[in-house]
C-alpha cells in the first residue's frame, strides 16, 4: 500500500501528542498524587492526635517507693495495711482518691510499677480531639426548647451540631412536636430513633398561659392570642379543650392545629350554686334570664335536686348550653 493510499484517519492516527499537552498530564498526575499524600498524612495525623486521647503519651516503669511519690503527687495519699494490693502486689491499698489509678497504670510481673501520665497538648490538638474522636453519648428526657449545648453533646451530637440547634432557637425558631426535631437537618434519622423516648416537649396548659404564649402556637395571632385569655377571664378558667372553639371565628381546623399541644391545667371551680345573680350572669353559658332563674331554682328545690341536668328540665338552661356548663369544673352544692 502506497503513502498516497492512506486515507486521512489512518494518517491523523500516527500524529503525536504536544509538549504542553504532556506537560499537563503530568502535572496533573503529580497533583492527584500530592493530594492523595496530604490527606493520607492528615488522615494518619488526626488518628494519631484521635488516640492520644485515650493512649498516654508517657510511660513510667519505676520501684516501689518512685511510685508511691508519684501516686500520692497524682491521686493523694495512698495507705498500706499489709492488705494484698491490686494486681498482686502485696501492702498497698488504695484510697477512694485513687480510684482513677486503675487508668493511669499497673504492675509489671517483676513488681514494678508502671506510671502512664498523658502529656499537655497544644489548643489545636485539642479541637482536633474533640471534632474526630469517637463520641459517647447518654440518652436521657430532654426539652429540645430549652436542652443545653453541653447536654446535646451528651445525647451525641457534635459541638458544630449542638451549636446550630443553638443559633435555630435563638433565631425564635421553636419545636413544637418531636416531629419537628425530626426535621431539623443536624438531626440524623439513626439519631432521631434513638432518642425519640426521651424528648418531652411540654404542652401548653391553657389555664395559666400568657398571650405571647398563645400568640406561639400554630395559626395563633395577637388577635386570638387576647380572645384566648380574655375568654378565660369569662370562664373562670377553661375546663376543655373545646372551650376554644367558643370564641368567635375559632373553628375546627385552627382547633385541630394545636390540640395535641395544649392540655387543662388547674383552675378554681365555678360556684355555679352560690354565687349571686350579678355574678352568674357573667359567665358565657348562664344569660341574664338563667341567672335568675338558677336564683330562683336555689329557693324553691332541696340541696339534693342542685344540678345541671335539674336546670335544663326546668327550662332554665338550653340543652345546649346545659350541656357545655355541665363539662365545667363546678363547686360542689353544699
Amino acid at each position: 500500500m502506497t503513502r498516497e493510499s492512506l486515507s486521512p484517519r489512518a494518517e491523523g492516527s500516527n500524529k503525536k501528542f504536544s509538549a504542553s499537552f504532556i506537560t499537563g498530564a503530568i502535572a496533573l498526575v503529580f497533583l492527584v498524587t500530592g493530594y492523595q499524600t496530604a490527606l493520607f498524612v492528615h488522615r494518619a495525623a488526626t488518628a494519631r492526635i484521635v488516640a492520644n486521647r485515650d493512649e498516654p503519651d508517657t510511660v513510667y516503669v519505676v520501684d516501689r517507693a518512685l511510685a508511691r511519690e508519684i501516686l500520692e503527687e497524682m491521686y493523694g495519699p495512698l495507705w498500706a495495711d499489709g492488705a494484698s494490693g491490686r494486681s498482686g502486689a502485696p501492702g498497698y491499698g488504695y484510697s477512694s482518691s485513687s480510684a482513677s489509678y486503675a487508668a493511669s497504670g499497673g504492675f509489671t510481673p517483676s513488681g514494678d510499677v508502671v506510671v502512664r501520665r498523658n502529656a499537655q497538648h497544644s489548643s489545636q490538638a485539642q479541637k482536633v480531639r474533640e471534632q474526630n474522636a469517637p463520641r459517647s453519648y447518654e440518652c436521657f428526657p430532654f426539652d429540645p426548647n430549652t436542652v443545653s449545648v453541653e447536654d446535646l453533646q451528651q445525647l451525641g451530637f457534635s459541638l458544630k451540631q449542638a451549636q446550630s440547634i443553638e443559633n435555630y432557637r435563638s433565631k425564635g425558631g421553636r419545636f413544637r412536636r418531636k416531629s419537628d426535631f425530626a426535621k431539623s437537618y443536624v438531626v440524623a434519622d439513626s439519631v432521631y430513633e434513638r432518642l425519640e423516648p426521651y424528648i418531652n416537649i411540654p404542652l401548653l396548659d391553657i389555664n395559666a398561659a400568657d398571650s405571647a404564649a398563645f400568640d406561639a402556637l400554630p395559626g395563633i395571632g395577637p388577635y386570638f392570642a387576647a380572645k384566648m385569655v380574655s375568654y378565660r377571664a369569662q370562664l373562670g378558667g377553661y375546663s376543655f379543650k373545646e372551650q376554644l372553639m367558643d370564641i368567635r371565628n375559632f373553628d375546627e381546623e385552627k382547633f385541630a392545629g394545636l390540640e395535641d399541644l395544649i392540655r387543662i391545667g388547674p383552675h378554681p371551680p365555678f360556684p355555679l350554686w352560690t354565687a349571686p345573680e350579678d355574678s352568674l350572669k357573667l359567665h358565657p353559658y348562664i344569660s341574664a334570664y338563667a341567672a335568675h332563674g338558677i336564683v330562683l331554682y336555689r329557693k324553691s328545690n332541696p340541696r339534693s335536686a342542685w344540678t345541671v341536668e335539674g336546670l335544663a328540665s326546668a327550662g332554665i338552661l338550653s340543652p345546649d348550653l346545659s350541656s357545655k356548663l355541665s363539662r365545667c369544673l363546678l363547686a360542689p352544692a353544699e
